[in-house]
Parts: structure tokens; sequence; C-alpha cells
């Protein structure tokens, strides 16, 4: 499916705008809905989401008090966690009016609301202003048809030096993409559900990465660790199946289909991997 950014930011917008209660069935106790990190078999999922903040982190190397861009930040779970516990000043671009409600009102009950600033709307179109430290974008580049161009947007936001840090859900080749991405069972999952996503290999993300300036730093695969995030989801969601439904009436059968296909995936067809990049040297646009 080809669509324009605001094509693909008007479909995709359609399952962010579902309430908040729905996402709170299944998700950690922070709303984060994105992958977990492990440490061992008695790792639950609220640590195992506590993980994986601390991780980003070090990938970008906070120390504490900087500037710091989440696009596509959700619920808030991770802007809030690093004004939380690294006095981060945390800027959050979320399509959602639900998200931003929410986490104005998280702010203001952890107290950190002068350390936390919302950007409304579709990353390609909002206007972000100032100089960041660091970027993140766990998951949302995936509903972002020119790759290239946002990450080169993200390069013009980012001082000299600074880090960025993305994790996607990718196939594991570009055969498998060819084979798998058209099938019923992807279909669902990124057109049915999340409006529009497109899962391209890994070695298409690196090459947009690199290809808008910035330098790579790391590659992590995260693949076991989301297989483990979904099959905590699916259990939470079968548990309350019946509460799923009077929240989002309807959305019982579609949400188990999307987290069984999901991570029927995982290692197969599909991979998850975190990169990290420092904005190093000048971008393609940039005067010396």
């Amino acid at each position: 499916m080809t669509l324009t950014p605001q094509e693909a930011y008007q479909a995709t917008n359609k399952h962010y705008e579902l309430p908040a209660e729905l996402f709170a069935i299944y998700l950690d106790r922070r709303l984060k809905y994105s992958s977990g990190l492990y440490t061992d078999e008695h790792t639950d999922l609220d640590q195992a989401q506590t993980n994986k903040l601390h991780f980003v982190a070090r990938q970008l190397g906070l120390r504490g008090g900087e500037r710091l861009l989440d696009i596509g930040c959700g619920w808030g779970s991770l802007i809030l966690f690093m004004a939380q516990e690294y006095g981060c000043h945390a800027t959050g671009v979320t399509p959602s009016r639900p998200q931003a409600d929410y986490i104005r009102a998280r702010a203001e009950e952890t107290g950190v609301t002068d350390l936390i600033t919302l950007r409304p709307g579709s990353f390609t179109e909002v206007e972000v202003a100032g100089q960041f430290d660091a970027v993140t974008m766990l998951g949302s580049i995936v509903h972002m048809p020119n790759r290239t161009e946002v990450l080169r947007k993200v390069h013009g936001l980012l001082r000299r030096n600074g880090s960025l840090y993305l994790s996607e859900s990718c196939f594991r080749d570009h055969a498998t993409y060819r084979e798998f991405s058209r099938r019923p069972g992807t279909t669902h999952v990124t057109e049915a559900i999340f409006g529009f996503a497109d899962m391209v290999p890994v070695s298409v993300l690196v090459e947009a990465v690199e290809s808008a300036g910035f330098s790579l730093t790391g590659l992590t695969d995260l693949t076991a660790h989301y297989h483990r995030t979904i099959e905590q989801w699916e259990q939470r969601v079968q548990e309350q199946r019946e509460r799923v439904e009077q929240v989002a009436p309807g959305m019982g059968e579609p949400l188990i289909r999307y987290l069984r296909t999901a991570n029927a995936g995982w290692g197969y067809t599909t991979k998850h991997y975190a990169l990290s990049a420092l904005k190093s040297r000048m971008g393609p646009t940039e005067a010396p």
C-alpha cells in the first residue's frame, strides 16, 4: 500500500486514538507499547519495561539534564521516565490527542510538568524548535513512508555529536519481505490494526540512517525480548477479554489475532532491532 505521509498519518492515528483504558489492560503500568528487556526467567513485564528504558538511556549516553526528543511518544512512558529518572527536558511528538491529554495528566501527577513538552501531530509536518542532545524513535518509523526524509529532519534537530536511538520490527531479509509482506496475516497487522506500517529489512533502515548523515554506533537484536513481551500482552488480553470488549467493543478478536500473528513470525520471518547512531558529521544538506 503506497500512501503519502499525510495519508499514512491519518490511517495510523486511528489505532492510537483508542482509549488508554484498552492499553492499560495488556501493557505495563507505564503503558509502554514496545519491547521490554528481560534479564532472566523471573522478570515480569513491568520490570522488563523499566530495564528497557534504562537500556535506551545507556545507548543514548544520557548522564542527566539532556534535551531529548521522542518521535511517536505513545502514552509518554519514555519521556516521563527520562524526566523523572534522568532530569531530561523531554519533548514528545504524538499524532493522538488522547495520548497528549494522558501525558499531560501523568506529568502533573508525577511533578515533571516543567520538564515535558508536547508537539501534537505528524512529525513530518509538526514544527519542533531548538537543538536536541538525543532523539528516540521506538517503533514509529515503521509508520512513516519516507524514512530517509524523516531521518534527515531528525539529523537537523540534533546538536553535533547528538545521539539517535531507533528500534523497529523488520522482515529478516529482502526475499522474506517480498514473500510475506502482502500475506493476509501481515496486512491484518500493518493495515487493519495500524492503518499503515512497512516492516522493511534492517538493511533498509541502516541505509536510511547513514544516508541521513548519521554514523551507526550499534545494532542490538531484541527479537527474543519482543517475543516474550507480546506473550505477556496476549496473556493479559486473554485473561480480561470481557473487559477489552467493554472498553473497545469488537477489538477482542482483532487484538488477539494481531498479537499471535506478530509472535508467530519472530526469528522466522521477522526480527526486532535497536539501532544507535551519532551525528558525528554534517548531513547531506548542511553547510560546514
